[in-house]
């Protein structure tokens, strides 16, 4: 449960990003993506307020339609069109919801930038570790980072201790379309009743 809930943090943590105008290297926008997040989270907002600032900036940021598209898996081409509409609205709540509520208890972030591997044209793999502290162990943290448009960097996937978190909420979002007769209906319901609670 801890391990879970460290992988939620760190994946809101890691999601955020300031306005930049020009490119910039994938591995320099992960370390002020952190530091960023780092300054809003020690500040003297509230807990309501951090988590509406946090929103804000990953709406920007984050390819949030991109990874609801990934986390349906092989449902995408069986999901109608209008089904499509309603699961990308609730899924964008869902995750918004979710990450920045629980990133918003998280304060004191110091995660080091260390090194970057190109994959393609597409794809930065941007290395990086969370750093121990008496309370906490280091935990490895990679980051697929999408550099099609380098103007727009943004993250797709955050890898913790070898455990990628895209993949994990897609398997878990197969687990319940699975269970109730491959009914996707069952899905979109569950990610409404979790972000109106």
């Amino acid at each position: 449960m801890k391990k879970n809930f460290l992988f939620i943090i760190i994946a809101v943590i890691l999601i955020l990003k300031p306005n930049y105008t020009l490119s910039i290297e994938p591995d320099i926008f992960i370390q002020s993506t952190v530091n960023r997040a780092a300054n809003t989270l020690g500040g003297n907002l509230t807990k309501e307020e951090r988590v509406e600032e946090l929103k804000d900036i990953a709406k920007e940021t984050v390819d949030i339609e991109g990874i609801s598209l990934y986390s349906l898996g092989v449902y995408r081409k069986k999901i109608t069109d209008e089904q499509l509409i309603r699961y990308k609205k609730v899924f964008k709540s869902y995750f918004l919801k979710s990450f920045s509520s629980r990133l918003a208890e998280y304060t004191n972030p110091e995660i080091d930038v260390y090194s970057k591997e190109k994959i393609n044209q597409n794809y930065t793999i941007v290395y990086s570790k969370l750093v121990e502290t008496e309370k906490r162990p280091e935990v490895k943290i990679d980051w697929r980072v999408y550099t099609k448009n380098p103007d727009n960097l943004l993250i797709r996937d955050l890898i913790i201790e070898g455990l990628s978190l895209a993949r994990t909420q897609k398997e878990e979002f197969s687990s319940i379309i699975n269970s109730n007769d491959g009914n996707v209906e069952a899905l979109i319901k569950n990610l409404a009743e979790f972000s109106n609670q």
